[in-house]
């Protein structure tokens, strides 16, 4: 399931946690790396040693959970973002959770933000204890979630439409959007005519179907009947000046001054 969804099984969230009894003891990291790849950062930075010395590059991280203390020094050291630390000893109903978060804006201290769940579903609210910002530029956020919620969220999202970015290849933001829709563009193709939207990376992947969805609150119309727009095939640019270098004939190319080309 992770290979195709990049959403962990409810078996591998429940490995990287430890068991209840040392959940109570105070703050641990949870370490959700589940594939191996050649990555130890987390390893050599631990000042505990909690994280133990791998053998191969290659292999998954162990943590003994009774040696961690949650400093949090391997939630920013992660490359991949897989780390965060969790506090049950923050109130009789309230668990603290440290995520690694490297959007712009950054929350503030007391707001109330959406938690969301590994799929990226927002699942409850949750208010901001905490924000650091180290030298690496990844930001540690520290939020208040219920403590039964615990081994659902993972991450967060601001509850702010100017600051949620629905495109982020050519960062156009949910507020610009739904801008355009109150001022009459309704449909995809005059929203990506004025935005670029869908027009990165990516090809709309992701926010094409996030503007259907606008278009379909806003309009009060079915989701099957908005159009998705035209969709064009992948175009890379190239200079005429490199295309000169090479003859008809690609496995015979000829240096530009033997064509008298400049």
């Amino acid at each position: 399931m992770l290979e195709k969804t990049g959403i962990p099984t409810n078996e591998q969230v429940e490995s990287a946690f430890p068991n209840a009894t040392r959940l109570n003891q105070g703050q641990v990291a949870i370490i959700e790396c589940f594939q191996s790849i050649p990555c130890d950062p987390c390893a050599t930075s631990c000042p505990q040693k909690a994280i133990r010395p791998f053998t191969d590059i290659n292999d998954l991280p162990i943590i003994h959970n009774e040696s961690c203390n949650g400093c949090g020094i391997c939630i920013f050291k992660c490359p991949g973002l897989a780390i965060m630390v969790v506090d049950m000893t923050y109130s009789e109903t309230q668990a603290l959770i440290k995520l690694p978060y490297e959007f712009s804006p950054l929350p503030t201290k007391g707001e109330t933000v959406y938690a969301l769940d590994r799929a990226g579903l927002i699942v409850a609210e949750a208010e901001v204890k905490n924000v650091m910002m180290p030298k690496s530029k990844t930001a540690i956020v520290t939020i208040a979630v219920d403590k039964a919620m615990v081994k659902t969220v993972r991450n967060f999202k601001l509850n702010r439409p100017e600051a949620s970015i629905l495109c982020r290849c050519s960062d156009i933001s949910l507020d610009e959007i739904r801008q355009l829709i109150a001022s009459g563009h309704h449909t995809v193709d005059e929203i990506k005519r004025l935005t670029r939207l869908g027009m990165g990376p990516c090809q709309g992947r992701t926010c094409i179907p996030l503007v259907m969805r606008e278009l379909q609150v806003a309009l009060g119309q079915p989701i099957d009947t908005i159009n998705p727009g035209t969709h064009r095939p992948v175009v890379k640019s190239i200079k005429l000046g490199d295309l000169a270098k090479y003859s008809n004939n690609a496995n015979n190319p000829r240096p530009t001054e033997e064509r008298g080309m400049s």
